[in-house]
């Protein structure tokens, strides 16, 4: 007996790594899941240049790449419930079609997850508009039109939960301007879409997911070369040591958004949670004013230029101030 028993769940981009271990981990907790990827066989492979990467690179996602009918045949074979339904979340009439087959197949919608994403690295200067749009359009706009499509559903039954998947990155990784901006894009989405729904019995959470996947297998090890070249060190061998004890199998993240989508949990909205596959959990502050400055009533409320000075050293950043900017996030 499962947590989810008679709950329906939908995971875009659970061909494989992330998406495919939620996938499993709802369904052992008795959710029937529709599994979700472009289109059939590997994507990661069809995606990489086996002659752009180092050879043991190349190997590594190979051996975790899959698709959207290997992950349900295997949910199956442990005896769950699961169907395959391919299309790119991007396009609106594909991401109605997935949520519809979730109706069609089994009369409700419960749980969205939105694990789709393009993935990749580059500073400001060296990003494409390809790149550009891989690592944003995909991933907010597969959001939002899967939340689209699923929300009249979830309204008329009373109840639903939907997460998006961002990253740590959307605080702002040095590096990775593209990838930082679509998920920042996805936590405003996030935090907009919980403050709408919550009436309806609707909660909506994003979570920043660390696990074993094969564009983590690519983008983690070009990444690294990519902060050596641009810092002209090695990351810190600490941090890299956590970091890789984190990515571990992403079936682990299962448990947490299983119990995030019960009855019990509906009070938890509006969050952004990291995840990691060693089981760490994480809560980030929601964004709120920490300092506040106004010119006087009688200035007409408009600032004299050579009293702003103060105002920000005392009032508005305050004693002790260090940029953010200033921190290298991989020293």
């Amino acid at each position: 007996m499962g947590v989810l028993d008679g709950k329906v769940a939908v995971v875009t981009g659970s061909g494989q790594g992330i998406g495919r271990g939620i996938a499993i981990g709802l369904a052992r907790e008795g959710a029937k899941v529709v599994t979700n990827n472009r289109k059939p066989g590997g994507a990661s492979t069809q995606a990489y240049d086996k002659d752009s990467m180092p050879a043991e690179d190349y190997e590594e996602m190979k051996s975790l790449a899959g698709d959207a009918e290997s992950t349900a045949e295997f949910i199956k074979s442990e005896g769950g419930e699961a169907v395959a339904c391919y299309g790119d979340v991007a396009i609106e009439e594909d991401a109605t079609k997935l949520i519809q087959t979730a109706i069609d197949t089994w009369g409700r919608i419960d749980i969205v997850v939105n694990n789709a994403a393009g993935m990749g690295t580059g500073g400001i200067t060296q990003i494409s508009d390809e790149d550009w749009d891989k690592m944003t359009v995909t991933k907010m706009k597969g959001a939002f039109h899967t939340i689209k499509a699923a929300v009249p559903h979830m309204i008329e039954q009373g109840f639903g939960r939907i997460f998006n998947g961002s990253s740590d990155a959307w605080i702002g990784l040095p590096g990775n301007d593209a990838y930082s901006a679509g998920n920042a894009g996805i936590v405003g989405l996030t935090y907009a879409a919980a403050k709408e729904l919550f009436r309806f019995g609707i909660t909506v959470n994003a979570y920043c997911p660390q696990g074993q996947s094969p564009a983590h297998a690519v983008e983690y090890n070009k990444m690294l070369r990519h902060v050596k070249e641009m810092t002209g060190q090695d990351p810190d061998p600490a941090l890299l040591a956590v970091v890789e004890a984190n990515h571990g199998d992403p079936v682990n993240l299962g448990p947490v958004l299983a119990f995030l989508s019960t009855e019990e949990a509906g009070y938890i909205s509006g969050e952004v949670f990291a995840l990691t596959s060693s089981g760490k959990i994480d809560r980030y502050v929601y964004p709120h004013t920490v300092s506040h400055a106004e010119p006087a009533a009688d200035a007409g409320y408009l600032w004299d230029v050579a009293d702003l000075a103060g105002v920000f050293k005392d009032t508005v950043m305050g004693e002790g101030y260090e940029s953010h900017a200033s921190k290298q996030a991989w020293s």
